[in-house]
């Protein structure tokens, strides 16, 4: 990780090292920003009593948590740095006193001078995988659980990070068969549905509305796995397609008992079993954390294959960044 990044990061975590009982954290950003904070929520709850919570970023302004206050932290995500409700977010929130942290490609962007202490990550084919948006987040993540409550676990958390882009290239190599068949096969389908749970369930939400939706305009739905069998179960069938991510720790059996049930009636199931992945250099006790970080990777394979068999390149859009709206 770039030396810019750690500083950046260690300014964060002093000025939330240095906070008066910390009442709440909030995690706020829209679209696939927010969804790759969803680990973040999800490991925060997990290893503190401190509440955390996620929220997209209008509702948080024009919802605003009555708990938001001078003993909170916020932490923002925009990829521009220029998305108006993810700046605005950022603004209530400093202004209601809560420390200020936002993540963003761009520097000076309006988020970046709308947050005390915004942090940059870089972006790109050719940049390392421990700096790029996930491996900055963990750092910090990591970096903040052991401000507020020492341990050796995000120690080795902190250290894991720099293993990360060693990690993903061999998954995405051990998938590559699986992604270029599954995608060549299925590129002509107008709906799939995603599925995962615990620390992996952002990963599957954003492969559904990000790159399923808005990247390749093919109808999605993601379904936690806990929810599978509470409605969604009805719409499985042979020739439905389902994209399942089975993920590693606590939630781990939900995927599973998804996955045996959906395998019994569809014969269009595309697997990501995170209990595969060579993850030498991620510290056991934390490889249920990092491990939708792989299988986001492998997920982003498959939407780069699904772009070229579809011709449909996935910077496309009918929308986005065209119009007012």
């Amino acid at each position: 990780m770039r030396q810019e990044h750690i500083n950046q990061i260690n300014k964060a975590v002093s000025a939330v090292a240095t906070k008066e009982c910390i009442s709440h954290f909030y995690f706020v950003a829209c679209g696939g920003s927010q969804a790759f904070m969803m680990p973040a929520q999800y490991i925060f709850d997990r290893e503190i009593s401190i509440p955390a919570s996620i929220y997209t970023s209008n509702e948080f302004v024009h919802g605003m948590p009555k708990a938001l206050g001078p003993q909170s932290v916020v932490i923002t995500c925009s990829h521009s740095g220029n998305t108006p409700e993810t700046v605005k977010a950022t603004e209530v929130a400093r202004e209601k006193g809560a420390t200020t942290i936002a993540l963003s490609h761009l520097e000076d962007s309006p988020l970046w001078k709308a947050a005390e202490y915004p942090i940059h990550y870089d972006w790109g084919k050719d940049a390392d995988a421990s700096d790029l948006n996930k491996a900055v987040l963990y750092s910090l993540i990591f970096r903040i659980l052991n401000a507020v409550s020492p341990c050796e676990k995000y120690e080795k958390g902190i250290s894991s990070v720099e293993h990360i882009h060693e990690v993903l290239e061999k998954a995405k190599v051990q998938y590559a068969d699986t992604v270029k068949e599954w995608g060549k096969k299925y590129k002509r389908e107008s709906l799939i549905y995603t599925m995962g749970s615990g620390a992996c369930y952002g990963e599957t939400y954003s492969f559904a509305i990000c790159l399923l939706m808005e990247m390749q305009w093919i109808h999605s739905s993601c379904i936690h796995s806990g929810e599978y069998f509470h409605g969604p179960f009805e719409v499985t069938d042979y020739d439905v397609p389902f994209i399942i991510v089975k993920g590693l720790g606590a939630t781990r059996s939900l995927d599973e008992r998804a996955y045996n049930f959906c395998k019994k009636f569809c014969d269009s199931i595309m697997l990501v079993d995170c209990e595969t992945f060579d993850m030498t250099g991620i510290a056991e006790e934390v490889r249920e954390y990092f491990a939708p970080l792989v299988a986001g990777a492998v997920l982003r394979s498959l939407a780069d294959v699904f772009a070229y068999e579809r011709g449909h390149d996935l910077g496309v859009r009918r929308y986005m960044w065209k119009m007012d709206y």
